[in-house]
């Protein structure tokens, strides 16, 4: 069967990558590829601990900057990025998928989804609520957030999955702007599962994430 990530490059970064630099990176492939002159990119990878501010980050969602705080350039509000996080950043090109950004971020939410379903972890999506969710000791938890923007109908940012990063972390904001729900992590659920064990995971489900943004000609511009 034909891969259908053949011609995107599946990049895994073995050691974490300063959050700055991986953003000045990613915004240089995003503006090769709408020229024609790169590959489209799922970039797998960690970061050093590191908040970021989102386009609707609220300052008085900002409690305990201990850390460094970067504008992200994304939708959204603060997240926390630290090492036990994987990060997905995917950068397509969705003139070749219908110029649909709701279906997009539908698709990519599905695809983490699937993906915390092969750790043997219940995950799914909350109405009105941006992100991955999961029940821990009875109650709704964030375990993945999503974040993405668009450029010239290219994808930029992505998704981040809590498999064991120090969840103590998450205390200097208000993720998501969300302040009546926890975070959590594979972890924190009792499902060892290191980052290598998710890539495979993301990889198994790879097209049919892929296979979600696909459209039929009457939706394609």
């Amino acid at each position: 069967m034909t891969d259908q990530f053949d011609d995107i490059e599946w990049r895994v970064a073995g050691a974490p990558v300063d959050y700055a630099a991986a953003l000045a990176e990613m915004e240089a492939r995003a503006a090769a590829v709408v020229a024609g002159t790169a590959r489209e990119l799922v970039w797998l990878l960690e970061h050093p601990p590191v908040y970021t501010a989102g386009t609707s980050a609220d300052i008085a969602e900002l409690i305990d900057p201990r850390f460094p705080v970067v504008d992200a350039g994304r939708g959204g509000r603060y997240t926390y990025h630290g090492p036990g996080q994987r990060i997905g950043y995917v950068v397509l090109d969705l003139t070749k998928r219908g110029r649909d950004v709701r279906r997009f971020v539908h698709a990519l939410e599905g695809w983490v989804i699937a993906a915390l379903g092969e750790l043997d972890i219940a995950a799914f999506r909350a109405p009105g609520r941006i992100g991955i969710w999961t029940m821990d000791k009875g109650r709704e938890a964030k375990i993945g957030a999503i974040g993405v923007r668009v450029k010239r109908w290219v994808t930029l940012h992505g998704f981040s999955v809590n498999l064991a990063p120090d969840l103590a972390h998450f205390g200097g904001i208000v993720p998501c702007g969300i302040a009546d729900y926890g975070v959590t992590s594979a972890q924190a659920l009792g499902k060892a599962a290191g980052l290598a064990t998710f890539d495979a995971a993301l990889a198994l489900h790879r097209n049919a994430f892929l296979e979600t943004l696909s459209c039929g000609a009457e939706n394609c511009a």
